[in-house]
């Protein structure tokens, strides 16, 4: 199917669903060929866990409350 740029634009969401059946749709500019509309390919499933399994490294326990000195930084004291 070949169609105008400006009715493209206000038939949008009925191309989508030509384009995904497998339809070939070309939007055209004063009549000549501007761009061809495709679906994008699907990477096929859920991504799988562990794909950053030993590319990221914590320093030090996560669990341990945060030093005062470091807390400071973060707040204004009344008296300052």
């Amino acid at each position: 199917m070949k169609i105008g740029i400006h009715e493209a634009k206000t038939q949008l969401s009925k191309l989508i669903p030509a384009v995904l059946s497998g339809e070939d749709v070309i939007i055209t500019k004063a009549g000549r060929p501007l761009i061809k509309l495709v679906p994008v390919e699907t990477q096929g499933g859920p991504r799988p866990l562990g794909a950053y399994q030993g590319k990221i490294k914590f320093h030090g326990d996560l669990l341990e409350p945060i030093p005062e000195d470091v807390l400071d930084t973060f707040w204004l004291k009344a008296d300052e």
